[in-house]
C-alpha cells in the first residue's frame, strides 16, 4: 500500500465512485478499529466510533490535503472522534495506579517477557496495552505496532513531536508496571507447576 496508492482511490471517490471508498475503508478498518479501543476500553462504542470515524472521513475527504499521509489524517480523526466520544462518556475513563520502579526491574520484566512464546507473548503484551489509560494505548499502538514515527504520530494527536517522545516515555513506563502485575505472576504460577 503506497500513497499514491491511497491517492488512486480517494479521486475515483471524489469523482463518485463510492465503491472506491470499501477499498479504504477495508485497508484502514481494523487499525481504526483497534485505536478507537485503545481510547475507550469498550467493543460496541470503539465499533461505533470507527464506523464514526469512517463517516466523517467521507464526508471530509475533500478536505484531504495531501500534507500529511492518508494514514495520519484517518488516525488523526479517530483520535478526535475517539476524544469525544469518551468526553460524551465519562464513564469510559480509567485511571491505572502507577508505582516508580527501577530500571534494574524494567530489565526484569524484558526477560520474564522473553520467556513467553511469542504468540503468547504479543497476546499478554496486547492484552497489558489495553489495561493503559486511553492516550497511552493509542500512542503506543501508532508507536510500536504501526509504526510511525514521532511526527506522525504528533500530527495525529496535536502535539509536538518532544511531547509525544515524553508521552511514550511515560506510557512505556505505565505499560511496564501493568506487565509486570498481570505477566510475571503468570510466569510464577507456571513455575510452580513445573511449567
Amino acid at each position: 500500500m503506497t500513497i499514491n496508492d491511497d491517492q488512486y482511490y480517494i479521486n475515483l471517490i471524489l469523482e463518485g465512485d463510492s465503491n472506491a471508498f470499501k477499498v479504504i475503508v477495508d485497508r484502514y478498518k481494523d487499525l481504526v478499529y483497534t485505536l478507537t479501543l485503545r481510547m475507550i476500553k469498550n467493543r460496541e462504542e470503539a465499533e461505533e466510533v470507527a464506523q464514526d470515524t469512517f463517516i466523517k472521513v467521507y464526508k471530509s475527504l475533500k478536505k484531504f490535503k495531501g500534507e500529511s499521509k492518508f494514514s495520519t489524517w484517518i488516525y488523526k480523526i479517530a483520535y478526535h472522534s475517539s476524544l469525544d466520544r469518551i468526553k460524551k462518556n465519562k464513564k469510559f475513563q480509567r485511571n491505572v495506579a502507577i508505582n516508580e520502579f527501577t530500571e534494574f526491574e524494567v530489565k526484569t520484566i524484558d526477560n520474564a517477557l522473553d520467556r513467553l512464546e511469542e504468540d503468547e507473548r504479543k497476546k499478554a503484551l496486547q492484552d497489558c496495552i489495553a489495561l493503559l489509560p486511553n492516550d497511552d494505548g493509542f500512542l503506543l499502538t501508532l508507536f510500536y505496532y504501526e509504526e510511525l514515527s514521532l511526527e506522525e504520530i504528533a500530527k495525529i494527536v496535536g502535539l509536538t513531536p518532544n511531547n509525544v517522545k515524553v508521552k511514550l516515555f511515560r506510557s512505556r513506563k505505565k505499560l511496564a508496571t501493568i506487565v509486570k502485575h498481570h505477566v510475571e505472576p503468570e510466569l510464577i504460577k507456571d513455575y510452580e507447576r513445573g511449567s
